[in-house]
């Protein structure tokens, strides 16, 4: 197994958002186009062709990479706009192209060959035959791992399999299969997979009921909140329901992933790189945890013990979880 230093690669909505993860010690930041190609389509967010070029030419500049997600599945009988986003990242210098759409790799496979293929999370490859099929049929060089693997089984599947792993070790979770989630397409008719979005703010309302705050995805209630709750975003997967008479989150709680504490076991896992998650978020919290990141994974190199990062405060609902890494179910 190797126990080279990991990579970290963080994540860049904006230009700001790139410089300050470049300059908070990334060696790799992910980003994606302003258009439904990428699944963080949201207003505000995302690059130019110019803006892209640019924040490319920034990062090598620094001695970091950019990746350029194209993670969504191109329309039926409309490829073009992916085909473009393919071309023109790769004229830019992008260092590799995430993507999850079979099409969409054969095209890059044939097209521009000489830029690197990632398999983004969205396809959900976490077994052998899975990553092996894309590995030979596409060349794919890394596989992004959907979250619900423990460290032992992502050992385990690194034994078998002949490409980088790229593991989430903070921010948001997805408790369904993801790349296939359908419960947002259903509420708001615009689908993650397709559109880039998962509960846009565009469906979005907050109704306040005098000792209570509702709050609303189209016309779906996901959430009632007392006066002294903070009001959170309606996520639809991070709702509270009633069931039996009980309200509670049957899907997932609002928490945040931080799984700094088994960096060292990654390591010995194999694991290539470390994705840290939230395109969506601003350029102070992308500083905070990629510097925060930055001295774990070093630390975690030189055999030290990996400090405590001290990024309760930003963390959804201020609770962290490990996830699935310390999974106690089957």
């Amino acid at each position: 197994m190797k126990t080279e230093k990991l990579e970290l690669v963080c994540p860049a909505g904006t230009p700001a958002a790139l410089r300050a993860a470049v300059d908070a010690g990334a060696d790799t930041v992910y980003c994606g186009f302003r258009d439904a190609t990428n699944a963080r389509n949201f207003p505000g967010l995302n690059f130019s062709r110019e803006e892209l070029g640019e924040g490319i030419e920034y990062a090598r500049s620094h001695g970091s990479k950019v990746l350029v997600a194209l993670n969504t599945y191109p329309e039926a009988g409309n490829p073009d706009p992916w085909h473009k986003a393919v071309e023109d990242a790769a004229d830019l210098g992008a260092h590799a192209l995430i993507m999850a759409d079979l099409g969409l790799l054969a095209y890059a496979a044939e097209k521009r060959p000489d830029t690197r293929r990632h398999l983004s999370v969205q396809a959900s490859a976490s077994n052998p035959d899975a990553i092996n099929y894309y590995k030979n049929t596409f060349d794919v060089k890394r596989v992004v791992l959907p979250r619900v693997l423990t460290v032992p089984e992502i050992a385990a599947l690194n034994r078998e399999i002949d490409v980088e792993t790229e593991v989430f070790v903070f921010g948001g979770l997805c408790v369904m299969a993801e790349g296939r989630c359908s419960l947002s397409s259903y509420a708001t008719g615009q689908s993650p997979n397709m559109n880039g979005v998962c509960s846009p703010a565009s469906h979005v309302r907050y109704e306040d009921k005098g000792n209570k705050m509702v709050s609303k995805l189209g016309d779906f209630t996901i959430n009632s909140f007392k006066e002294s709750e903070a009001a959170g975003y309606p996520t639809l997967c991070k709702g509270r329901f009633v069931t039996q008479d009980k309200a509670s989150y049957l899907f997932e709680d609002p928490t945040s992933l931080n799984a700094a504490q088994y960096l060292p076991e990654l390591m010995e896992a194999g694991v290539t790189a470390l994705k840290i998650e939230g395109r969506q978020r601003g350029k102070a919290y992308i500083a905070q945890v990629v510097a925060a990141f930055r001295k774990a994974a070093d630390a975690a190199a030189n055999g030290e013990a990996v400090p405590a990062l001290g990024l309760e405060r930003i963390t959804e609902g201020q609770r962290e979880t490990t996830g699935a890494y310390n999974k106690r179910w089957q």
